[in-house]
């Protein structure tokens, strides 16, 4: 008898909402979490190790997640304004996530 079994990962998108991206700033980011799977012929019957919550952007392809950082506000610090649309924007994206032009 031939038992072909092993350890394979799988992705699974924790919550189907998207988020801003932290970097490219458009909204195609989503919390997605990799789970480790005992598998019995390619199929994954148990799952033997939870992985920790990632916010991964479809677009960019960036993972991880780091809280933004609040700027204290400040009369030098001048709002940044999409190229295109020209709506206001977070500081370091680099798209619009109103009209998606590159920043």
């Amino acid at each position: 008898m031939i038992l072909i079994a092993g350890v394979s990962p799988k992705t699974k998108t924790i919550d189907p909402t998207p988020r801003l991206c932290p970097s490219c700033g458009l909204a195609q980011a989503y919390l997605k979490r990799v789970d480790h799977y005992v598998s019995l012929f390619f199929i994954p019957v148990m799952r033997i190790k939870k992985g920790e919550s990632v916010l991964v952007c479809n677009r960019c392809e960036s993972a991880g997640y780091t809280a933004p950082k609040q700027q204290p506000p400040s009369e030098s610090t001048q709002p940044v304004m999409c190229k295109q649309c020209g709506r206001s924007l977070q500081h370091g994206f680099r798209y619009c996530p109103f009209c998606g032009g590159r920043q």
